[in-house]
């Protein structure tokens, strides 16, 4: 055990040497320099009026906010002596587990790389790079020729992977448990029940006004939704990160949520991140990507067929090859269970001075993958600021959507809290669904991987994102989840196989996301 001042010395010394390889700190200096030359700031209380003038100037607040985002993003940390590896993931079984994934995806890609005689990467010729800047902003025009390229992987195949986890020092015994026998998930993880998530999403509760719901026998609608516009404007006007992520958690106005969210991912897009961005669109222009080809079948899959989403077809393509390319999402592996796959030049193989990340950002996309990015269209039309607002919300959430890991907000976890909470609270629609071979989680399984996008109206889905950044934490999916199908459960318990199961389920477009979320976590009896 990590004694609770030591690990709070170690978070300060962490987050210290963060920020000092940040453009913060070096603004934060040469605001510091440019103060001694104020009238206001004496040589006897130097110190003092320094942070006195970085304090009503507002770069005090801008430095909380980044502390803040840093506690927010990087975990707590280990034990000293703790191996890295710990800090990925804890439990050995599934490092191994993701390990195994890694290299059939990795075998995956290979392949197609082989059979269709196409390189991992090459530089494109002048001509085409011409051609491709051009039509930058109209490449949902472009009409390649994918027939032959297939997703690496689709959520199914991840949940086959998923089921087969099984903890080597856990001996099911004669008689296994009632989750255990029940469900498809059987690793022993700790998930929370109803009474924990009451706690946890209390400002949910029956009580408190929520943006979402239509009536409320507490607060009229519309008095609770012009008081919480005017404190919305206040936290912006406040520029506190802590603040807005409270506030969200009973729902953004959609006037203000491309703000709100904005600080509480701590984005501020500032010349040096618009001009980081074109950098990236530079790399795409010269550089022909496998995965290229990836992204434009995934788009063409998914959002263009979506009656939401196909407008932003090449808002999609433009963030999406950036993100291929951008190097600082490798980063996040160091708190991931996942591990960056690499690449050898030609010739060079398992020689580590030759080996590259490959993609340079260390994702390799799945069916599905744009998705993440399809709703955030609607709240950002500039390339550069919905670029950077993707990939923090990768780097905290979408990550822990297709890796296999411990972590309370991972995938293993919400298919877990998922089975549980059918369990315990709706154990008949449970045994039923699973006798004629329909296992809820079946169904449900492919909402929760793409946090509910493309399968709920966008304002709803907008709802359930506010509650993602509002709780730092992804459980609310598979609350979400639970909730449906217990509001379809009557029809459910009529059903006589999965196909049957899922036309029940087959659209969830008319559903509203917060009546739900609070009916099933709060009119629950437990």
């Amino acid at each position: 055990m990590l004694d609770p001042d030591r690990g709070l010395s170690l978070t300060i010394a962490r987050v210290v040497q963060r920020l000092q390889g940040s453009s913060l700190h070096s603004q934060l200096e040469r605001q510091a320099r440019v103060s001694l030359h104020k009238p206001e700031i004496k040589l006897e209380s130097l110190k003092e009026d320094i942070k006195d003038f970085l304090k009503t100037s507002g770069w005090e607040k801008k430095l909380q906010n980044a502390v803040y985002s840093e506690l927010n993003v990087f975990p707590s940390p280990c034990h000293p002596a703790a191996p890295p590896e710990h800090i990925k993931e804890p439990l050995a079984y599934m490092r191994k587990a993701q390990g195994s994934w890694e290299k059939r995806i990795l075998k995956s890609l290979n392949s197609m790389c082989t059979e269709l005689n196409i390189p991992l990467a090459q530089k494109r010729p002048v001509n085409e790079q011409k051609e491709l800047l051009n039509k930058w902003n109209e490449m949902g025009t472009d009409e390649p020729d994918l027939s032959l390229f297939r997703p690496v992987y689709a959520p199914k195949d991840f949940l086959e992977v998923l089921m087969n986890l099984r903890n080597p020092n856990y001996e099911n015994g004669e008689q296994p448990s009632f989750r255990n026998h029940l469900g498809l998930i059987q690793v022993p993880l700790k998930v929370k029940d109803i009474p924990e998530l009451k706690e946890d999403f209390s400002e949910l509760g029956l009580n408190i006004g929520q943006l979402g719901i239509d009536d409320s026998a507490q607060v009229p609608p519309e008095f609770f939704e012009n008081e919480h516009v005017r404190v919305g404007q206040k936290v912006l006007a406040e520029q506190d990160s802590a603040a807005a992520q409270q506030y969200v958690r009973q729902g953004c106005p959609t006037a203000l949520r491309a703000d709100l969210w904005a600080l509480i991912l701590n984005i501020s897009n500032q010349p040096e991140d618009i001009l980081y961005y074109e950098q990236l669109k530079s790399n795409v222009i010269q550089h022909d990507l496998l995965v290229d080809s990836l992204i434009y079948k995934d788009v063409k899959l998914t959002a263009s067929n979506d009656d939401y989403y196909f407008v932003f077809e090449d808002y999609l393509y433009q963030v999406l090859l950036c993100f291929s390319r951008d190097t600082s999402v490798l980063e996040h592996f160091t708190y991931s269970s996942a591990t960056p796959p690499k690449s050898y030049i030609r010739g060079k193989l398992g020689v580590e001075e030759y080996a590259v990340f490959y993609p340079p950002n260390g994702v390799i996309p799945f069916h599905g993958f744009s998705m993440y990015v399809a709703p955030l269209c609607f709240l950002y039309h500039e390339p550069s600021k919905l670029y950077q607002i993707f990939r923090e919300m990768y780097v905290r959430f979408f990550f822990r959507l297709h890796s296999i890991s411990s972590h309370p907000s991972g995938i293993v976890s919400l298919c877990l809290l998922f089975e549980t909470l059918l369990q315990t609270h709706l154990p008949q629609l449970f045994y039923h669904l699973r006798e004629i071979g329909a296992q809820p989680l079946r169904i449900s399984f492919k909402w929760m991987v793409r946090a509910f996008s493309g399968y709920l109206a966008t304002d709803q889905l907008l709802l359930l994102w506010d509650r993602i950044l509002g709780y730092n934490s992804l459980e609310v999916l598979a609350v979400l989840a639970a909730a449906v199908f217990a509001f379809r459960a009557v029809n459910l318990m009529e059903v006589t196989s999965l196909a049957a199961a899922e036309a029940v389920l087959a659209d969830l477009s008319t559903l509203k996301v917060m009546p739900l979320l609070q009916i099933f976590l709060f009119a629950t009896v437990t």
